[in-house]
């Protein structure tokens, strides 16, 4: 299953500046985390935003969005963005932001042999910028 890369390319810049994050592609798309707790990521031309268990019901009441679904059941804490949504930069930046509030909420997951096998965001060739 492939994934938006140019969806992927816009939350790039949505999250440049930000420091501590990574990207992985897994599952068939690809994560960005923040301090290894995943923020958001694209899967197929969706968005995926973790937006947290306090703000779920908010964000489902939201115009292009789907409950995201973990082996058939609904991810509390998480929503799937359909294309429509992120349509302008506006859009995909209003996201961006959610998820990382959302992941700034969390401990840090990074470990030192963890964090080896992610690519920085912003690092094209593998090295952390630490």
């Amino acid at each position: 299953m492939a994934y938006d890369r140019r969806l992927a390319e816009r939350v790039r810049d949505a999250l440049k500046g930000q420091r501590g994050l990574t990207e992985k592609e897994m599952f068939g798309g690809i994560g960005f985390m923040l301090r290894g707790n995943m923020t958001c990521g694209v899967l197929e031309a969706d968005l995926i935003v973790r937006v947290g268990p306090e703000q779920h019901e908010q964000a489902m009441l939201r115009r292009h969005v789907q409950p995201f679904l973990i082996r058939g059941a609904p991810a509390k804490g998480w929503v799937r963005v359909r294309p429509a949504g992120t349509r302008s930069d506006s859009q995909l930046q209003s996201w961006v932001e959610a998820a990382l509030t959302a992941a700034k909420r969390l401990p840090s997951k990074e470990t030192g042999r963890g964090a080896a096998r992610v690519r920085s965001i912003g690092d094209r060739d593998g090295r952390r910028d630490r």
